[in-house]
């Protein structure tokens, strides 16, 4: 299908979703929140442990609109020995073209309580999900009704964006199919015993009788 523009929308959900795009904007770092508690997309090889890291959520304005795009940039491992000790990233301060896969939101982790906590301009926003309505109501501000999960381009901003690959729906359509021919082959055998089981009887009946008369 054919690539999105963020910048000639609005696009709804249902239109947009798992369909890639592209926008043009400028982060707003000041309002980035870093996601906890998620694991590398892709392990490394040979690995046998879970990395624990941060998504960085960072919010793009759209250029030439009064929109904002909230934006996974990617992925970064988390000092273990101090939380709040963030991952050196590159922000430019420029407007940026920025390619993804369009979500609903970024996934989510069990959480204690409500998530809520005030905003302290000097500290950095951690928190455990994400609330796209939550943000855009904090910020007053216009924002497409999904997340961009960028993609990798090559940029060296010091996050990892090796993400799963999108599932097409196949391997579900598949057991679908499967559990349709099991049912069916099931009632072909229940059919087909219950038939010989009646043609016995008959046949019984019937010998039974003849040997009477």
């Amino acid at each position: 299908m054919p690539i999105l523009s963020a910048n000639a929308g609005p696009w709804a959900l249902e239109e947009a979703r798992e369909r890639r795009m592209i926008a043009r904007g400028q982060y707003l770092p000041e309002a980035a929140i870093w996601l906890d508690n998620r694991p590398r997309p892709i392990p490394p090889a040979g690995s046998t442990t879970s990395q624990s890291g941060f998504y960085l959520m960072m919010p793009l304005r759209l250029e030439g609109k009064d929109e904002i795009l909230w934006v996974n940039r990617g992925w970064a491992p988390r000092n273990n020995e101090n939380r709040e000790t963030l991952p050196p990233v590159q922000t430019p301060n420029r407007i940026v073209n920025v390619e993804g896969i369009v979500f609903a939101q970024p996934g989510k982790v069990y959480e204690l309580g409500s998530g809520k906590n005030d905003i302290d301009p000097s500290k950095p926003r951690i928190k455990q999900n994400f609330d796209l309505v939550s943000e855009g109501k904090l910020h007053s501000w216009a924002q497409a009704p999904f997340i961009l999960r960028e993609v990798e381009t090559g940029s060296d901003d010091g996050l990892l964006r090796e993400w799963p690959p999108l599932t097409s729906g196949v391997d579900r359509h598949y057991a679908y199919a499967f559990q349709w021919f099991a049912l069916a082959f099931a009632g072909f055998v229940f059919w087909l015993a219950t038939g010989l089981r009646q043609y016995k009887r008959q046949g019984f009946g019937h010998g039974h009788r003849g040997d009477q008369g």
